[in-house]
């Protein structure tokens, strides 16, 4: 007879438990990076990258003509 909650690689059981857990509660006054907003960090260094890239071409292109 076959049962069907064997895994035969043993891992697939053992990652989507690791996947379900929770973060661990962290102690109070402790420095957490789990979530941190770097998106927002990264979205203003784009912006940044872009501006300089622009104005950069317009100097160019200024002493072109």
């Amino acid at each position: 007879m076959a049962d069907n909650d064997y895994d035969p690689a043993g891992s697939t059981q053992m990652f989507r438990a690791f996947v379900d857990e929770s973060p661990a509660p962290q102690a109070p006054g402790s420095v957490s990076t789990y979530g941190s907003n770097s998106g927002s960090r990264t979205g203003v260094i784009a912006v940044v990258a872009v501006v300089a890239l622009a104005v950069l071409g317009a100097v160019i292109w200024l002493a072109v003509k």
